[in-house]
């Protein structure tokens, strides 16, 4: 039955073709030159086929209208037709036509799972939290659903409904395809793990998505973008608007629990309490060659991209003024973890434990450097205000303020200082709790570098990077760089 349905389905659809093309042909029989004819090709991605008229070359005459219908595959979704489309009436059906004025070559593509356009769309997510889906198109306040779902208005005022929670999480992938999800709304200040997507956990995926004039306000991990990330992975995603919260407060991400932030930034203003960071609020896990810029704000482990880190943070940076009490540091603001190949240079202020860097280190600190301007009242150093782990490889410039165990490059030491040096002059202050100081001078000449066995090699230029070395410098010219970081 399904063989003759089939046999009489493209019958049908040859039937409908050939009668377009003879309306075509009588539409031009007044003359009596030959109709031009032109080729179509056409080919698919992997996930579906094209039922007709087929894969292949086929010669139509000029002005045919040509019928395209599309099949996916169990699984995945037709996305668009591409190539040369200027002629074709709606490139994202998959059954559509084609004028024939030039030789065409198309392109039927295919994803895996489901497609996200509207607002409605991705509320359903919600009914699959194991799904697969890609977002087609920017979400914004003019996008259907954005009343009902995601406004101010939304929800009796509280606006969007996370996706996943503590008990129930996402574990699907989702792929923004480098599309934004514009003017979300959350107002849910009793709630917990609040975000676009509330929880993520072991084997979810969420990548290449912009949220973007975000307002999030909420009690716990909560983030711009994923409020809990328990396992799972973010990467290649950006936030940007407000966000607030109590505890475990981050502009992407509110509690990163042992996931992966990866390639990743936030231009986000955050407030909180405790453990609010610029970008991750919370850490035990992996943060790699991310940055934030927004300003930062709250009372205790707060930082300009993590506030309270017992994970790994690696080739990253932060630009945004921080404030706060307790433990405050440029990129950390109380470090557990490890810190590698990271530098800072926001503004920072607190009362105890402010660090250029990192506000109070309990681990290990590597080949990073602060130029942030740092000024606190106790335990307030250029690189970190009180060290109680292993710094090395490391230095800062930028000028220190404090009452009291006020130091160039350490405010308080009870760990080890190896190799790390800070500017005397830059920073007004001659003595630090660890560390060695140097001049301006010294601290721009790459012997200064090379004799403590710093990676480090001298360049013409900060744009003529050698990247088989940790350390970049143009002798006697700028401080040490890193070279991976973007020229400013």
């Amino acid at each position: 039955m399904k063989a003759l349905f089939n046999s009489r389905r493209h019958q049908y659809l040859a039937r409908i073709s050939i009668l377009l093309i003879m309306v075509t042909l009588i539409a031009g029989i007044g003359g009596c030159l030959p109709a031009a004819e032109y080729t179509l090709s056409i080919s698919d991605t992997l996930g579906g086929t094209v039922a007709y008229p087929g894969i292949g070359t086929f010669v139509y005459p000029e002005g045919g209208v040509v019928l395209l219908m599309a099949e996916p595959d169990a699984g995945y979704s037709f996305t668009h037709w591409s190539g040369h489309v200027s002629t074709v009436a709606n490139v994202n059906a998959a059954t559509t036509t084609i004028s024939m004025y030039g030789h065409y070559f198309i392109t039927a593509n295919f994803v895996y799972g489901q497609l996200i356009r509207t607002w409605y769309d991705l509320d359903a997510i919600r009914n699959n939290l194991t799904g697969t889906y890609t977002l087609m198109n920017d979400l914004s306040s003019t996008t259907p659903g954005y009343e009902q779902l995601a406004s101010p208005t939304a929800n009796g005022a509280k606006g969007w409904q996370p996706i996943g929670n503590w008990s129930v999480t996402f574990n699907g992938t989702f792929d923004g395809q480098g599309h934004k999800i514009r003017d979300l709304f959350i107002d849910r200040p009793a709630q917990s793990n609040l975000g676009l997507f509330g929880s993520v956990s072991v084997g979810g995926v969420v990548r290449n998505v912009g949220v973007v004039n975000i307002d999030v306000t909420g009690l716990n991990d909560v983030g711009g973008l994923v409020g809990y990330n328990n396992g799972g992975s973010v990467s290649n995603s950006y936030s940007s608007g407000n966000v607030t919260g109590e505890s475990d407060v981050g502009g992407l991400v509110g509690d990163n629990y042992g996931g992966q932030v990866l390639d990743s930034y936030s231009s986000a203003s955050v407030a909180g309490g405790m453990h609010v960071g610029g970008l991750v609020g919370n850490s035990t896990g992996t943060v790699d060659m991310c940055h934030a810029t927004g300003s930062v704000g709250g009372n205790y482990s707060v930082g300009g991209l993590v506030g309270d880190n017992w994970g790994n943070v690696t080739d990253s940076y932060s630009a945004g003024s921080v404030i706060g009490d307790e433990a405050v540091g440029g990129l950390v603001g109380h470090g557990g973890g490890t810190v590698d190949g990271s530098h800072s240079t926001g503004s920072v202020t607190g009362n105890d434990d402010v660090g250029g860097l990192v506000g109070c280190n309990n681990w290990t600190i590597t080949t990073s450097y602060s130029t942030s301007s740092v000024g606190g009242n106790y335990s307030v150093g250029g690189l970190v205000g009180d060290n109680w782990g292993n710094v090395t490889d490391s230095y800062s410039s930028g000028n220190v303020t404090g009452i009291s165990y006020v130091g160039g490059l350490m405010g308080d030491n009870w760990g080890t200082v190896t190799s790390s040096f800070w500017d005397t002059e830059t920073s007004g202050q001659n003595a630090s709790a660890g560390g060695t100081g140097k001049n301006t001078t010294e601290m721009k000449a790459i012997t200064t570098f090379s004799g403590a066995l710093w990676n480090i090699v001298a360049v013409t230029n900060p744009s003529l990077r050698n990247l088989s070395y940790i350390w970049n410098i143009v002798n006697n010219v700028t401080y040490p760089f890193l070279s991976w970081q973007p020229v400013s």
